[in-house]
């Protein structure tokens, strides 16, 4: 079952108008058009939330098409309720319409206690877990589901290696003694700042900076041996990622400038949550995937194409899987470990 919970009036009018917005992208019967009408009537806060909602689908393009149904709202002719459908599951979308994002300070839900970095040098999370760490320097890292990472404290430098996963770093002020953090083959350094750093399973770096400036370079082999530290980066040396901006190690010629808005959906893990904004189930699902130990099998390849929008709860597999098949009839069956995703009912 799904983990949503009604908090209250409001939040009810807001998953019924995400339910309404899901149900007209697939096509209304004309039952459901009269019973829209009718939901609409009903309350005075059902047509704003309903419009308040419309307005969030932007990126997805639904507004375009909703933007004609409502003639008191927008004086145009009132175009048809069917069109090409982008298929876009909503099942907390609502959420997004009243949630204040205080993600960079608020600590993580269901975390474990916070440890300290006096105690051992090396952290990390298993699938499905988060985990918040103090350092002895006043840092916080915030570890997300599967991640590893060594911290490496010396005179000089403040060393951290990621090995796997993703982390989020809070960088305690010390001009004196720059923290770097090694990725793959990318050296990030800070001094006193806030980024978000992810290391896939292919080794590819993405870095997101919340707070500051850092820099970005590249590190030789020899920089892994041991007793030897990265020398200090220089700002002709290396690319430099401020706040608001987004790297790919794949692509370090291109720092690319990101809204307030993507950056909370970047960090909605922080809370337990994961936000897709039109990407296709394919990608929906290999996100979903991080936070679990189960297996998603496509057993039909046309569903990977599948637009998806919404709020879930991370490896919240039985939520999702209702989600799709209640919104796109989408077939399932589970077999241990794996579930697999046939064709519509």
């Amino acid at each position: 079952m799904s983990k949503v919970r009604q908090i209250n009036t409001l939040d009810a009018c807001y998953a019924e108008a995400s339910l309404w917005l899901s149900r007209i992208d697939r096509g209304l019967t004309a039952r459901e058009h009269e019973e829209l009408q009718l939901w609409l009537d009903q309350g005075p806060e059902n047509l704003p939330t309903f419009l308040k909602l419309a307005r969030l689908w932007d990126k997805v393009d639904v507004l375009s098409r909703l933007s004609d149904l409502f003639p008191e709202d927008q004086p145009k002719a009132r175009a048809s309720w069917y069109g090409p459908a982008l298929a876009a599951t909503v099942m907390m979308l609502a959420l997004l319409g009243v949630w204040q994002f205080t993600l960079l300070s608020s600590p993580i839900e269901n975390a474990p206690a916070v440890a300290s970095a006096e105690a051992k040098n090396v952290y990390e999370t298993a699938v499905g877990e988060h985990s918040k760490v103090r350092l002895s320097d006043g840092s916080e890292l915030v570890l997300n589901t599967n991640s590893r990472i060594q911290v490496m404290f010396s005179k000089k430098r403040r060393l951290l290696k990621l090995e796997r996963g993703e982390v989020h770093i809070q960088v305690a002020h010390d001009t004196a003694r720059p923290l770097m953090v090694m990725a793959g083959d990318q050296l990030v350094q800070a001094v006193g700042t806030a980024f978000n750093i992810e290391l896939n399973s292919e080794q590819k770096v993405e870095l997101m900076v919340t707070e500051g400036k850092v820099l970005v370079g590249v590190h030789t082999p020899q920089t892994l041996k041991p007793g030897l530290e990265p020398e200090v980066l220089q700002a002709n040396e290396a690319v430099a990622v401020s706040q608001g901006e987004l790297l790919l190690s794949d692509n370090r010629e291109t720092v690319k400038k990101i809204k307030t808005d993507e950056i909370n959906v970047k960090l909605s893990w922080q809370k337990g949550n994961l936000i897709f904004r039109g990407e296709s189930l394919s990608d929906a699902v290999a996100e979903v995937s991080r936070y679990t130990p189960v297996e998603f099998v496509f057993l039909d390849e046309d569903l990977k194409k599948i637009r998806v929008a919404g709020l879930f709860k991370a490896g919240d597999v039985e939520g999702l899987l209702a989600t799709l098949q209640k919104n796109f009839n989408i077939s399932y069956q589970m077999q241990d470990q794996q579930v697999l995703l046939g064709g519509k009912l």
